[in-house]
């Protein structure tokens, strides 16, 4: 087992090194085409891992597919791995979606040049894979000695669903954050931007010292924001499976493909006015699921994931086909608004 995780973060770590220092070796501002590249690569990374995860179960190489799943009390052969790492992967996804509009708000507050917003979108998600990695190991140590804690999880994410369910829009002012003020508190900080750096050292700056550029500041938010996302999308995917190495590379696949998925949805996101219904819909059933685990396990069998990962998909695809609709439909009914007050 070892082995398996020794490997994948010698792909991750390769990954990174290409993506900032060949691909965005220079800061530019990515463009909506080049983010729709980039997302099909992540993409399709992301979902032809599955296959490499197939081959790993089935024929139990590197120490996988020796243990227990102690989420179902099963040994996942190659389908069943590959059952729960895409199903892991889509939730992982979706609900990264919901990060991109706290992303794009902490981007506005502090007006960072888009020249600048992937260089802090590729640090943020170096950061996230090192705290998910944390998480996600001592969730499974608990999970694997505490079953019972499979339960609150359960609660967690039907809670978590209604009150997206029940929410007003709120929006919240990243420049009041405490963790922002904390930041002020405990180091020096500057102003102004100083291209892409995170650190400046200025006389001006208590005896010359070093001070954190608004750049630093960003993605120490961004950093903060993931931590709270994370305590949302961890318990999810822990219902579903809780073998760490299915658990960990289906999200370091999600965190990945996040900043080029922000640069691709990024002012879009609001016209999805569904989307996060159906997010909170997909808490429910991967809750329920939890729950209910052993009753429908029995009912269906062998195709338990398979249902399931077929239930998600068809959740957020119903968002987003219901959003796309109500947009075409309330499209000229503000272009008569528009006509009207001019």
């Amino acid at each position: 087992m070892i082995v398996a995780w020794v490997l994948f973060l010698a792909l991750v770590l390769v990954l990174l090194a290409l993506d900032l220092g060949v691909f965005h070796r220079s800061a530019h501002v990515v463009t909506f085409r080049e983010a729709v590249g980039w997302s099909l690569v992540w993409m399709t990374l992301g979902l032809g891992f599955a296959g490499v995860v197939y081959v790993g179960y089935e024929h139990q190489m590197w120490g996988l597919g020796t243990a227990v799943d102690p989420v179902d009390g099963t040994v996942n052969d190659g389908a069943a791995a590959v059952g729960k790492y895409l199903t892991g992967y889509i939730v992982e996804k979706s609900l990264s979606v919901d990060n991109i509009f706290v992303i794009s708000m902490i981007f506005t507050t502090l007006a960072v040049p888009r020249l600048y917003q992937h260089r802090v979108l590729f640090w943020g998600a170096a950061g996230a894979v090192a705290m998910r990695a944390v998480m996600i190991v001592l969730g499974a140590r608990l999970i694997a000695e505490f079953h019972w804690l499979l339960g609150v999880f359960a609660v967690l994410l039907i809670v978590t669903a209604v009150r997206m369910l029940m929410a007003r829009e709120e929006h919240w002012n990243p420049a009041h954050s405490r963790m922002l003020r904390w930041c002020r508190r405990l180091v020096p900080m500057v102003d102004e931007y100083h291209g892409q750096r995170f650190l400046v050292r200025r006389p001006a700056v208590a005896g010359g010292l070093v001070a954190l550029t608004p750049l630093a500041v960003a993605l120490v938010l961004v950093e903060a924001a993931d931590l709270v996302f994370a305590v949302d999308s961890i318990p999810a995917i822990f219902a579903i499976t809780g073998d760490p190495f299915l658990v960990f590379t289906s999200n370091v696949f999600a965190i990945l493909g996040l900043r080029s998925l922000y640069f691709l949805l990024d002012g879009m996101v609001g016209k999805f006015r569904y989307l996060k219904p159906a997010l909170a819909a997909v808490l429910l059933v991967v809750g329920g699921k939890m729950l209910a685990a052993e009753p429908l396990h029995d009912l269906l069998g062998p195709r338990f994931n398979l249902v399931l990962l077929a239930v998600i998909v068809g959740i957020l695809v119903t968002g987003v086909v219901a959003s796309i609709v109500a947009d075409r439909r309330l499209r000229p009914i503000r272009s008569e608004a528009a006509v009207g007050m001019s």
